[in-house]
């Protein structure tokens, strides 16, 4: 029989972080030695392991270890979002328990185009998408797009530039061949909707899901003609003005209290339709009717303490190590 130090040992998987990563890669970091505190007060030995592309040795050092489950942090491989489900895989072939949602619901969120897919099957309301292989002159539509990533998330690869007014299917192609040159990987465009922007946090718990308080993204501030989007500078780059003028909001007015209850609905049906576990959060744009546009499905966010998961739950009284408490808890329910 395992002693208790050996089963209360807890394993940290993230992604290897070299000395030259990007702010967004070098932020794994961050939620390495927040998640581990956590985990310790909660009476646990976290042990950080790197996970690259070398399985069989990523393999061999969890099973070196034992650990009790793995928390499982990796965001990427290789800076590669495409590949994040390869870790819950790895977890799954070996037997080790894991926190989070499992191999295919990381694989189907991380996809963007799949996850639209599922989503309008649902009838859940998504901007329609086209790439360069999907849109032809019957399905193209006159109008504004914004350019994304198919796989990564953090707004890799986003900028002001990726808000586009296209007249033309020529104009579109045009634009989607410029940013497979300058970023390579794969990318589409997404109707771009008017309105306001909003983020919903979703805690597993032990009578289900806790849809926390949501948050809304302030464009303070920001010039006429200026697109209203949370790109890499707003995220990352603490100097530059989007960083500085896009706040995030808790307070809403009496008014907003139907709009608030759609976005809540939406943000449950995606946790169920995806099959999500431990916690996640959903990006939304609401236009002028109340309508809430699911913009993306973040299984696994960011635990970073200035993230906005953990914003949301300290609005809702939920302490970090409670969050992993019951992220956590949610493995043995």
């Amino acid at each position: 029989m395992e002693d208790d130090a050996e089963m209360k040992k807890v394993v940290l998987l993230h992604a290897h972080v070299p000395e030259t990563a990007s702010a967004d890669e070098q932020d794994t970091l961050v939620q390495v030695g927040a998640v581990s505190q956590s985990l310790a007060r909660l009476g646990y030995e976290p042990v950080p392991v790197s996970f690259g592309l070398n399985l069989e040795a990523v393999q061999n050092r969890l099973r070196s270890l034992r650990p009790a489950f793995v928390f499982n942090l990796v965001e990427s491989v290789r800076g590669l979002g495409r590949l994040i489900h390869l870790a819950p895989s790895l977890l799954d072939a070996i037997g080790l328990p894991y926190t989070g949602s499992g191999t295919e619901a990381m694989f189907l969120t991380s996809n963007k185009l799949v996850a639209k897919k599922l989503l309008n099957a649902s009838r859940l309301a998504t901007p329609r998408a086209y790439t360069l292989s999907s849109v032809n002159e019957k399905k193209f539509a006159k109008g504004r797009y914004i350019i994304k990533s198919v796989w990564e998330h953090a707004s890799i690869g986003m900028n002001q530039d990726s808000v586009i007014t296209a007249d033309s299917l020529a104009c579109l192609h045009r634009k989607l061949e410029e940013f497979t040159k300058r970023f390579g990987g794969e990318w589409f465009s997404e109707q771009y909707i008017e309105g306001r922007e909003f983020n919903l946090s979703v805690l597993a718990g032990p009578r289900g899901p806790e849809v926390l308080p949501p948050a809304e993204i302030r464009f303070d501030a920001y010039p006429e003609g200026k697109p209203r989007i949370v790109d890499y500078r707003a995220k990352w780059e603490p100097d530059s003005f989007e960083y500085r003028h896009t706040n995030r909001s808790f307070e809403f007015a009496a008014g907003d209290a139907l709009r608030i209850e759609r976005l809540k609905k939406a943000a449950a049906a995606c946790w169920k339709l995806f099959d999500l576990r431990g916690y996640a959060r959903v990006d939304f744009r609401m236009d002028e009717s109340g309508t809430p546009w699911i913009l993306e499905i973040n299984a696994n966010p960011c635990l970073a303490p200035d993230g906005g998961f953990p914003a949301a739950a300290r609005r809702a009284g939920i302490s970090l190590d409670r969050v992993v408490e019951r992220i956590v808890g949610d493995l043995f329910i």
